[in-house]
């Protein structure tokens, strides 16, 4: 079953034998997905699963680190 609206996208995988599934040709496409791209995989008893290609979380641990490296805001200032 797939379902593509407003740029979101709905599909139904199975789990093949190793465990792989297979990620639609138009998600791959909406999210810019070669061969050979790193993807991370979340996961969460109670959220579920999440896949993230590796530069966009890369991109966003960069934005952490700065964060956390610039001196905290004083509110009374």
């Amino acid at each position: 079953m797939m379902a593509i609206q407003d740029e979101k996208f709905a599909a139904t995988v199975k789990v093949g034998i190793k465990g792989q599934i297979v990620i639609p040709q138009a998600v791959r496409v909406m999210f810019g997905i070669e061969p050979g791209d790193t993807l991370l995989l979340l996961a969460d008893p109670k959220q579920g699963i999440a896949i993230v290609r590796g530069d966009v979380f890369n991109h966003f641990l960069d934005s952490v680190s700065k964060a956390k490296a610039e001196p905290p805001i004083d509110p009374d200032a």
